[in-house]
């Protein structure tokens, strides 16, 4: 049931509810979180936007003037704001400053946001108060990212 739409697809969402997957995308586990919740949510009636790029290698700059590198900006941007959720994961042994700004983007929204920031993290005291401000629900664990998605999702069913 679970439809994921990987970067840069202009796939039509087919979900109940479309669900941005923002936070750590450096391989610091052994599997790749998003690929571990959108599996989780194979049997849910939801839209994953996954903005992981399997194609992006070394010769990718950073620079606005690259054709690619702005196409990937620009898709997340649009992706974040369509979903009607944003799901954004702060890894400990990373520092996510684009998941920060990701987090930012979407706090003011009220019921957008979902956030799991485990100890550890460099930020975690001031993600914790932007989401306490903001009444942004937070999660200990991926699962917690399930089934805080899977509530949502069957409110709006």
């Amino acid at each position: 049931m679970a439809q994921v739409i990987y970067a840069p697809s202009d796939d039509t969402p087919r979900g109940v509810k479309s669900v941005f997957l923002a936070g750590t995308t450096s391989k610091v586990d052994e599997g790749d979180w998003r690929e571990t919740l959108s599996a989780s949510l194979s049997d849910v009636p939801v839209t994953l936007f996954n903005p992981y790029r399997a194609d992006w290698d070394g010769s990718w700059r950073e620079d606005v003037d690259f054709a690619p590198y702005r196409r990937q900006v620009e898709w997340e941007l649009a992706r974040q704001d369509e979903a009607d959720l944003v799901v954004v994961y702060f890894h400990p042994a990373t520092q996510a400053p684009i998941s920060l700004l990701e987090l930012g983007l979407s706090a003011r929204v009220p019921g957008k946001v979902i956030v799991l920031c485990p100890e550890g993290y460099w930020k975690r005291g001031n993600v914790l108060i932007v989401c306490e401000k903001f009444g942004i629900e937070t999660v200990e664990s991926v699962e917690g990212l399930r089934e805080a998605i899977v509530k949502r999702v069957s409110a709006a069913s």
